[in-house]
This record gives structure tokens, sequence and C-alpha cells, in this order.
């Protein structure tokens, strides 16, 4: 499983380990059964991601925007604002799709807390 994140710059550690573990709450799952933490690439030099990773002890998954773009028709949450800034309608779900690989399905959509959103999802693998 696969947690994807999305969040506005200089987002905390601590806002993004809130809404990861919301999300794995809210879908019934625990953190644990997590395998990565994926965002953007254009993200995923961001101090808070790094350090959410770490304490999760993940690996994080830096994707690439052609590969968001690939599955924005499988997102389930649709934002103008995000989708006009960054090219696709919900980075956190878009992230979850790429990084859980072929195959891959959303376990439901995203959640969002303060400026972090995360979506959780599972798949084949890359």
């Amino acid at each position: 499983m696969v947690a994807g994140v999305g969040f506005r710059k200089g987002t905390s550690a601590a806002d993004i380990l809130v809404v990861v573990r919301n999300a794995c709450a809210a879908a019934g799952v625990d953190v644990n059964e997590t395998d990565a933490l994926a965002t953007a690439d254009f993200k995923a030099a961001d101090a808070g991601v790094i350090e959410a990773a770490q304490t999760l002890g993940l690996p994080l998954v830096a994707c690439v925007r052609e590969k968001l773009a690939q599955v924005s028709d499988r997102v389930l949450t649709r934002s103008e604002t995000v989708e006009a800034a960054v090219g696709v309608p919900s980075v956190a779900e878009a992230a979850a799709l790429v990084a859980a690989g072929r195959n891959a399905t959303l376990l439901a959509p995203r959640v969002a807390v303060k400026n972090a959103t995360c979506a959780l999802a599972i798949g084949d693998g890359p």
C-alpha cells in the first residue's frame, strides 16, 4: 500500500504525519501496512515530506509530472486550483496511483488536514 501526499510548500512533517495517519484510520488500515510515501517530484525535496518519510521509516517516491498526468482520469477528487497550478487534479491521489504501480486502485478519496492531503492506493508494484 502506498500513501500519496500533496501539500503546500513548507508544510511541517507533523502535519503530513497527521494526514497520513488520518487517511489510514479512515480506510481502516494500520499505518504500518504502508510500503512507501509518494508525492510529486517537484515536492519531494521539501523538508517536511522528507522528515515524514524518515519518521515512518518509508522510502519517499518522487513521481514525475508526466506519470501523474497519465493517471489523472482515475483520481476521485478534483481540485481546479491544484489542476491549474500543477496540471493534475489531485497530487495525493495521482502520486498514490503512480507509486502503487500496475493495476493500482485508490482505497478512498483523499483525506485533507490543514495544508496537506493523503490518499492510499494498492497495486501490483512498479
